[in-house]
Parts: structure tokens; sequence; C-alpha cells
């Protein structure tokens, strides 16, 4: 058996930590660390949450814990088996090994086991269902560690089963597939069809639990290959995406905008042609307001608000945000700056400060300008002018003008 000793698993332990697997051997319960964070340990990475999984009931470890006076915190998992406790400032979410009774494509109806390779076999994908000792022993019943160092991403026993139990597995497939395969295309054909065959299996699963998974398999690698089969395999039709989906415009965005960080919505913006694909998304997804209102700015200004030819490339930009009543339309530039792949364009944009307009209705009272109209009239010619120097103009060179008019 393999025995991990990376300083990331070490480094584990805290007096938190200690204090639980003491309680735990005590009771001769059984403890181990499960699933995601195992998949990260083995790569080197250290976990961002850890879920621990146990041969203890809830009701055991609730008695085990009140007896030592511990903290529990939200029952809410405890039908699904799932208790939380806290010590030393530190919540550990402890599961109890559990097999599916009855599952619907959405939810599980589940019962409590002792057994280790059972809980295994109801997980999703093979570099998902390890577990590992606290002394760092790995038990891997499905080759998961062999699929992680060869980079392959495999459905734990049948494919169909697998994803007929929740078929928002589907897309956890894509998604892990993005995070951890080395190139696009190595697929088992007999999964791409398992996922083919049960696609239509996506129309039932919530919006809410679609958009979390897209979003992060819009910011893994091979998105473009990813989002391609997603049409090639019919799944785009049930989770939102436009049926006549621009694909090459989707490919040429996503190579863009490979090292800039955009939001999920810039990428997936690609795809659509206009803003009956925004809504439509919205509708099927009910993604945030933010993320719909960046969707309908890029449709509309993709093409038109480019970048002026000559040495004042950014100024078309600086002259929209100047010129906008709308909150955030900062942040929506950027996205469209990122969008269009003009990465030096971006950088001096996330530089620019917007400039105030140096000149107030009270200078123009000192001036002898009475009228509130005539000070509304002068002030918008004076911005006119002030927006040709290219906003360096500053109140004397504003108000001298004003008087030449």
């Amino acid at each position: 058996t393999m025995r991990l000793q990376a300083p990331q698993f070490q480094a584990l332990f805290t007096p938190g930590l200690r204090s639980v697997a003491e309680l735990f051997e005590k009771k001769n319960y059984e403890l181990r660390i499960a699933g995601g964070a195992v998949r990260d340990l083995l790569s080197g990475v250290t976990p961002q949450d850890i879920d621990f999984a146990t041969t203890a009931t809830p009701a055991e470890m609730k008695e085990m814990f009140t007896a030592a006076g511990v903290r529990l915190i939200n029952n809410k998992g405890e039908k699904h088996g799932t208790i939380t406790a806290r010590l030393q400032e530190q919540n550990f979410e402890i599961t109890t090994l559990r097999i599916d009774v009855l599952t619907d494509g959405r939810h599980a109806e589940v019962e409590f086991t002792t057994d280790w390779h059972k809980d295994a076999e109801r997980r999703d994908l093979t570099v998902n269902s390890m577990f590992l000792g606290l002394d760092g022993t790995l038990y891997d019943f499905f080759n998961g560690y062999e699929d992680l160092k060869n980079k392959k991403i495999r459905f734990v026993g049948k494919a169909t089963e697998r994803i007929q139990e929740d078929y928002l597995r589907i897309l956890r497939y894509f998604r892990f597939y993005g995070r951890i395969a080395e190139k696009p295309g190595d697929h088992e054909p007999n999964t791409l069809q398992a996922i083919k065959e049960n696609a239509k299996g996506l129309a039932g699963i919530s919006g809410e639990r679609i958009w979390v998974e897209l979003k992060k398999i819009l910011l893994g690698n091979h998105v473009n290959h990813l989002v391609q089969l997603m049409y090639e395999l019919d799944i785009a039709q049930y989770i939102g995406l436009p049926l006549g989906g621009n694909l090459e415009e989707f490919a040429r965005v996503t190579k863009n905008i490979q090292n800039l960080s955009p939001k999920p919505m810039t990428v997936l913006t690609s795809l659509f042609k206009g803003k009956d694909d925004v809504t439509n998304l919205d509708l099927r997804l009910k993604i945030s307001k933010e993320e719909k209102n960046l969707g309908l700015f890029l449709v509309k200004h993709r093409q038109e608000l480019t970048k002026a030819q000559g040495p004042e490339a950014l100024r078309p930009y600086q002259d929209f945000l100047m010129d906008s009543r709308e909150a955030n339309t900062n942040s929506k530039i950027l996205e469209l700056l990122k969008y269009q792949g003009e990465e030096e364009l971006l950088k001096e944009m996330q530089g620019w400060a917007v400039p105030s307009f140096p000149v107030s209705g009270h200078d123009l009272r000192k001036l002898g300008v009475s009228s509130g109209k005539d000070i509304g009239t002068a002030l918008q010619q004076l911005r006119e002018e002030w927006k040709k120097s290219g906003y360096h103009m500053d109140k004397e060179e504003l108000l001298s003008c004003l008087k030449k008019v």
C-alpha cells in the first residue's frame, strides 16, 4: 500500500484535527479523509476544504462529541449523515459511510454502512473516490490514483449508472476533465456514448446547480473543446445554451482570453448571437443580475466599441465610460477588452483613473453666468471641449474657452 508523507498532508494536522482524531480513536471508529481533498493532496495541492468519512453513525458521533463538550453546528446535513463539529476555531465536516438506496437523478435516499468499498462505489469519478487514512495510507478501490497520474477522467464503475444517479455528473465530468486532463479529446468512447444517451436528464436539474458547474468549466482548461462537445453530445439545449451557438466566435474568443482571467459570462457570451440568447440563459440558469447585464453589454457593444487607430487607441473606451450614466461600466469595459483580446489596452485601462471634471456651476456663477439654464448649457459645452482634449484641460484653460464663447 501507498503511504503519503507530503508536507501538504503533514500541514493538515492542526490541534483541532489531532483532538478529533483522538476522540474517534478512543471509540474505535475509523476516520479518513475523503474525496476531493485526497485528489488534491495526491496532486501536491493544499486542499481548500477537507471532508472526512467515518464508520460512526450520526447518532454515535453526536453522542461522542456531546460527551466531550464539543460544539456541533447546523444539523442540516444530518439526514444525509453529515455532522459538523467545531474544535479550536476550525469546522470539521464528517460524514457516515453510506449507500444509495433510491435515486431519481437528482436526490438520493441513503442508508449507512461501515463498508468503505461500498461508499467509494457510489462516488462519481475514480479520482474523487479515494480515501486517505490519518496515518497517510491510501485506500483506492477503483484505480483513482493511477487515473490521476495518467490524467484520465473516468466514472466509477459503469458510466450510465453513475450518471443516472445524478445527471449533474455529466457536467462534473467536463469540469474535472478541464481541470486534470492534459489534452483535449482524450475520452473513452463509451463514456461519451453514456453522456449522449442521458443528456436529456439535465433538463430536470435546477438551473442554479448547473450554473455552478458551468462557470467552473468556462474558467478551466480545454473549454473550447468541452463546449463543442456539449453541442455534439446534445447537452447544450438542456442547460440554457443557444441551439445555434456561434462556435467559431467561441473558439476565437477562448483563445484570446486565455491568460486574462475573464469572468465566466465573458467567455460564454461569445456563443451568443444576440440579447435573446442572454435572456434564455437567464430563464434557465437564474444567473445574477450583474452577470445578465454583463452579457447584454458585451452582445451590444462587442462589434462597434473597438480601439481607435493611432496613438490614442484607448480613447473610444474612455469616452464611453465618461459618457456612461450606469454603474459598473468600468468593469464591463475591462471584460470587453478581454473578450476582444486587447491585452495591452486592458493593462492601460486598468491603470487609468477616471478624471473628474474640473469646472463646477459655482465657478460659472463667479464669472457672472446666473441663470440655471445657461449654466447647464455652458457646462455641457465645456465638457465637450474637455473630452476633445483627452480630459487634459484644467479649470483655467476651460474657463478661458468659455470667455471666447
